[in-house]
């Protein structure tokens, strides 16, 4: 599969998330951000915690499954995922 198959949380800009408000106090605050390799500034974002853990109960299907891709082709499609702080 192609990563252009799927339909980002978060495409080209890595902006805020609109499921910040599902997540805890810290979840929503932060991104985990997959740069794509071949195409600057293009990747996937999902909200995390300051760790980088995605709470994958709480997203959408189609974001879970954006996620999982993501993660299994970091270092083919992808970069290594970066957390980044979300700027109120």
């Amino acid at each position: 599969m192609r990563p252009s198959q799927f339909g980002a949380l978060h495409s080209d800009t890595g902006s805020r998330s609109s499921l910040g408000h599902a997540f805890g106090h810290s979840q929503g605050r932060f991104l985990l951000r997959f740069e794509s390799l071949f195409h600057a500034g293009r990747g996937l974002s999902f909200p995390c915690d300051e760790r980088g853990q995605v709470m994958l109960d709480l997203l959408s299907e189609q974001a879970r499954e954006n996620y999982l891709f993501a993660r299994a082709v970091v270092g083919h499609e992808y970069a290594t995922p970066v957390v980044q702080r979300c700027d109120d």
